[in-house]
């Protein structure tokens, strides 16, 4: 049987407290300083064009129902013929994520200084609490859980007797580095909020490929089955109206 413990006090307004305002206002700082690195931004008017013209193939497809069926196909050979269809991208010239990045050495640079506003502070962080709080048993959660957590939840504590639900103070840390999102979400608003998870996914890539955007909008043009919506609205009218009299 997991043994109970009783936490004192003294760990909650010194290691668990502390830990979660350091960490929150890392991420604020992070975001304020990787803002001040970043190189200003130039649109690329392919990309632009590229982009609206993917929207456009994909209001075709949504809206394709109150078209008639010749004027569907119509737009849909303009968009998806082999010759030259909007969405068509030839053999050959499809770009390079890779290569367009290491010509670019503003875009090389704006991923270094990303990736540097991550690693510094997080490395730094993670020394702090493995130096000063390594070995505490910082939190117990509300709710019981299977064993299989608990290399993820008492990290640092070889204990094996312990609940699982009890939080080491470096399991605590990797909580928080990735679940801080929705807190961030508040103060630096939607657009801005990303969590470690997602930046840690970019590191490894090198941006996406245009020219698979338009491969898949081409291939979901072709597969598209016209419906024509406008004969079903005399019974659609019918059933709302069915509706407002009762």
């Amino acid at each position: 049987m997991a043994e109970d413990l009783v936490l004192d006090t003294a760990i909650r307004n010194w290691v668990l407290v502390p830990l979660s305002v350091v960490m929150v206002l890392i991420g604020v700082l992070r975001y304020f300083v990787s803002k001040l690195m970043r190189s200003p931004q130039t649109l690329d008017a392919k990309i632009v064009r590229e982009g609206q013209l993917i929207i456009r193939a994909r209001n075709l497809r949504a809206a394709g129902g109150f078209i008639p069926v010749k004027s569907f196909r119509a737009r849909r050979f303009y968009y998806t013929n082999e010759e030259n269809g909007l969405l068509h991208v030839p053999k050959g010239q499809a770009q390079n994520p890779q290569a367009q990045m290491f010509s670019d050495p503003n875009m090389a640079m704006d991923m270094m200084k990303k990736n540097l506003s991550m690693i510094v502070p997080q490395s730094l962080t993670f020394a702090w609490v493995n130096f000063f709080f390594s070995g505490f048993v910082a939190a117990k959660l509300p709710f019981p859980l299977t064993p299989t957590f608990r290399s993820m939840l008492q990290n640092g504590i070889d204990l094996s007797t312990v609940d699982v639900s009890y939080v080491s103070s470096r399991s605590w840390y990797f909580l928080n580095l990735f679940g801080l999102r929705g807190l961030f979400t508040l103060i630096l608003g939607e657009e801005n909020a990303m969590d470690d998870t997602q930046r840690m996914m970019q590191m490894g890539g090198f941006g996406a490929d245009p020219s698979k955007n338009l491969s898949a909008e081409k291939d979901g043009l072709d597969i598209f089955q016209h419906e024509w919506t406008i004969s079903k609205m005399e019974k659609r009218a019918e059933d709302v109206l069915r509706k407002l009299v009762k």
